[in-house]
């Protein structure tokens, strides 16, 4: 039989990074056992599930390649089936009406559970076990006649012919609930995976306060689609041999149950940020251009973004951008007047001998060759003419022209900018430090 899994959100506002890992490795195993990956659109919460919510659903899946096989299901069209899912029990005496807690509202369908212990074999924790004692009746259809998750979320898996159900461990104890009624309705039930919670440092669920949680967030703030992608199936996967940088064909061959890891998943923001550096670094330089374009755009300073200036500085600066909004530390490229770190200029430029060394550079530079050697040539000489170590003029020359203290290389940085910058920079450096002494 053919493999079909489902990822079927609840589209109640924004999509959690919990969701769409279960979403990514629903579609693994699919692709990698050449079954069909589909979405079913669990919009019953009529209120909460807005056409914004589900757009935000389908833009997530969009961009991180989650590709469907079927059109979308979307539940709210399904009521009739499950009510008569619901009126089949009833007249099997297999679930019954109940004014619930006697609110006098109208009658709610309970469903009757076996009263037997129950067990199925999760793929991922193995035999999984519940005594009949610890399972009471539930409501499948409440009093105001709308069917509740458990059953259209059964039904609409019959329906759908699904053989694996592969989701949040904070689902087995509806696992239960929902073997029971597959069997009430005469039908086989699926296979189930669930997977690891992820969690913050400290173990709890991540959340929103942990940081970015939605996949919105993480695109807005810059990051590589495939980056993503490729992290979050390391939160409760394992290839094996170490690895984890992995293209998505990869990652299809390898995938397998066996490898999915039944503890909670620890959220490590900088290890997907460094990830995503190797990503972006990897790019094609026109793929990275027109993405450096889209962040860039917002800042008044990044003007004429057609130039050779600025394709030369996305080539020098794209091995050293971890995330498309650190574009933002791009200032100093375009702007005529520097914003000064100021730690850098009290920790770096304030120290002994510094002044002398920038005023010694300023002096000399008309007779420097603006090649990568001749400017490294020339800090060298400034450094045994003002008696400085090997080197440490580097940083005082990147903060003296840039404002900051990190960046791509000060030499290739120098000769980017030009001569006459350099020069008009370091004199605005040395007021600043003539002027703070005063």
């Amino acid at each position: 039989m053919s493999v079909r899994v489902r990822f079927a959100p609840s589209p109640t506002g924004h999509v959690h990074i919990g969701n769409i890992r279960a979403a990514i490795f629903n579609w693994l195993f699919a692709r990698h056992e050449g079954g069909e990956f589909l979405l079913r659109i669990e919009d019953t919460d009529r209120e909460r599930s807005t056409q914004e919510a589900v757009q935000a659903v389908l833009d997530s899946m969009e961009w991180l390649g989650l590709d469907c096989d079927e059109e979308p299901m979307y539940q709210s069209t399904r009521r009739e089936a499950h009510l008569a899912a619901a009126e089949m029990l009833l007249e099997k005496g297999l679930a019954y009406k109940e004014d619930k807690g006697n609110t006098g509202k109208g009658e709610c369908v309970v469903f009757r559970m076996p009263g037997e212990d129950m067990s199925f074999h999760d793929e991922i924790k193995g035999d999984l076990h519940k005594n009949a004692d610890d399972m009471q009746d539930l409501v499948i259809v409440r009093s105001n006649g709308s069917p509740v998750f458990h059953l259209a979320n059964v039904v609409d898996d019959i329906e759908m012919g699904i053989t694996h159900v592969i989701r949040g461990d904070d689902h087995i104890e509806n696992t239960y609930r929902h073997v029971a009624l597959f069997k009430a309705l005469g039908a086989e039930p699926p296979k189930y995976a669930h997977l690891p919670m992820i969690t913050n440092q400290q173990g709890k669920p991540y959340s929103k306060r942990d940081g970015d949680a939605f996949v919105g967030e993480f695109r807005d703030n810059g990051y590589h689609a495939d980056a993503l992608f490729n992290y979050l199936t390391l939160l409760g996967w394992s290839p094996g041999d170490d690895k984890e940088k992995m293209d998505r064909d990869e990652i299809v061959e390898l995938f397998s149950f066996d490898r999915v890891k039944s503890s909670p998943a620890q959220m490590d923001i900088k290890k997907l940020t460094a990830m995503n550096g190797d990503y972006i670094a990897e790019m094609p330089l026109d793929d990275f251009i027109v993405r450096v374009r889209e962040y860039i755009a917002q800042y008044d300073w990044a003007t004429d973004v057609e130039s050779d200036y600025f394709l030369k500085v996305c080539e020098l600066m794209q091995t050293r951008t971890k995330t498309f909004t650190g574009v933002s530390s791009w200032k100093y490229f375009f702007s005529d007047v520097l914003e000064y770190n100021e730690k850098a200029v009290r920790k770096i430029l304030k120290k002994d001998g510094v002044k002398e060394a920038l005023e010694c550079l300023k002096n000399g530079l008309t007779a420097i060759d603006f090649s990568l050697e001749g400017i490294e040539k020339a800090l060298r000489e400034v450094e045994t003419e003002v008696g400085m170590q090997a080197n440490k003029i580097n940083q005082p020359v990147r903060v003296a022209i840039t404002g900051i203290s990190i960046g791509a290389g000060v030499y290739e940085t120098i000769e980017l900018l030009g001569k006459e910058t350099v020069g008009e920079r370091l004199s605005s450096t040395l007021e600043k430090l003539m002027s703070n002494n005063e």
